[in-house]
């Protein structure tokens, strides 16, 4: 009998060894696309980012250290939720963010809602995260498909550009992508005169770019994002499409891409993002720390995890605990004051509201030093960029 108490009791203390390190303290995880086509839309360098915010914190929380670990999702929903769920699950990590892809994004977002968990989406666009998908510990930072559709959307048709044909990735951020943007040009006057799925990951474009081409819209939005973005860029450039007058328009491009396809290639190009790291002072001191870590300026998805791992742990300190329902409620409490936002706030449905800013990129000629890409057109001021939380379509407003 002594030895079986014994057994049971070296069992129980096994079971207190094995939970996990945070079980007293926050754990934080980093989960997006690492080797796909948006590694460098976000990848590790999100990851650096939020290490960042963690180390401007003080590295600790409620009197214990922070942690943070990261994982490659592959752009794989299946495989995203896997390991979120082990994380949630095993390895006792209380908040998931970066969350790159918007069809990863969707099933992690459903998952910590059954889990309770907070998740911080900052990488993936899909307007859905805060409209009819919203739930209660579901955040959403950076932009969406619609503060895009508003930004390049509507200033391209306020200049002539009325006629658009899309060119869209197709999984539920492409389809979201376009349908916000088609549906801000049919508002302000103009017309769609079609659109093709393309699938993710794609090398080809030439198919495609003829369908557009022949199309003879004014515009061709390009509804996808990373090096699919870049690659139809430049196959665009060698099918002669904007020296025969038609406009590429960028609706997700960031500063990685415009990095990656250089300036000849790229000038011109309107875009919208949420931060630019040359903009104001408090822009570029996060920037001089990122690039004097990583050796590059950071974009909006970078800069975004940043802001939402420090909110995230702003929040938790106000709280007073972990405890996700005390921390989603001090989410939507506080400002968002730091080197992403300023004056920015969290609506009930989870999104997170600031200024996003139109952007120009440069020609060769104009750039007067490295990363200096782009010129301002434009401030898309956040309560025009993102619709009041009632009329998101979000159930949590009813």
């Amino acid at each position: 009998m002594k030895l079986r108490l014994s057994a049971a009791a070296v069992a129980a203390c096994g079971l207190l060894l094995a939970a996990p390190a945070s079980a007293q303290g926050v754990k934080i995880g980093i989960l997006n696309d690492q080797s796909g086509v948006y590694a460098d839309y976000g990848g590790k360098w999100s990851f650096e980012a939020a290490k960042m915010a963690i180390e401007d914190f003080g590295g600790s929380v409620l009197g214990h250290k922070i942690e943070i670990i990261s994982a490659d999702h592959q752009n794989k929903p299946d495989l995203g939720v896997s390991i979120a769920r082990r994380w949630y699950e095993v390895e006792g990590v209380d908040m998931i963010t970066e969350l790159t892809t918007s069809s990863v994004a969707l099933a992690v977002h459903d998952l910590s809602r059954q889990m309770k968990k907070i998740d911080i989406v900052v990488g993936a666009a899909t307007s859905r995260l805060t409209g009819d998908a919203c739930h209660p510990y579901g955040f959403h930072w950076a932009y969406d498909t619609r503060a895009l559709a508003v930004g390049t959307g509507g200033s391209l048709v306020e200049k002539g550009g009325d006629t658009w044909f899309f060119m869209t990735a197709d999984y539920a951020f492409g389809y979201a992508l376009e349908k916000d943007t088609g549906d801000f040009v049919k508002a302000k006057g103009g017309k769609v005169l079609g659109a093709v799925r393309i699938p993710l990951n794609s090398s080809d474009f030439s198919s495609f770019l003829l369908q557009a081409q022949s199309s003879k819209a004014k515009i061709i939005g390009l509804a996808n994002a990373g090096l699919d973005t870049t690659n139809a860029i430049k196959q665009a450039a060698e099918f002669g499409i904007v020296r025969s007058g038609q406009k590429l328009a960028g609706l997700l491009l960031t500063l990685a891409e415009v990095h990656g396809l250089g300036l000849e290639a790229a000038q011109g190009l309107v875009l919208t993002e949420g931060y630019y790291w040359d903009r104001n002072d408090n822009s570029r001191d996060l920037a001089n720390r990122f690039f004097a870590r990583t050796g590059r300026m950071p974009n909006m998805i970078q800069a975004g995890t940043y802001s939402a791992t420090l909110a995230y742990l702003k929040a938790v300190k106000a709280a007073g605990t972990k405890d996700t329902e005390a921390v989603a409620r001090k989410l939507k409490e506080l400002p968002v004051d730091d080197q992403f936002a300023q004056g920015g706030k969290v609506l009930e449905n989870g999104r997170m509201v600031h200024n996003l800013y139109l952007f120009e990129v440069k020609k060769p000629s104009e750039s007067k030093k490295p990363w200096d890409y782009y010129k301002q057109l434009a401030v898309v001021p956040g309560d025009k960029a993102f619709p009041p939380a009632r009329d998101s379509g979000c159930p949590l407003t009813k």
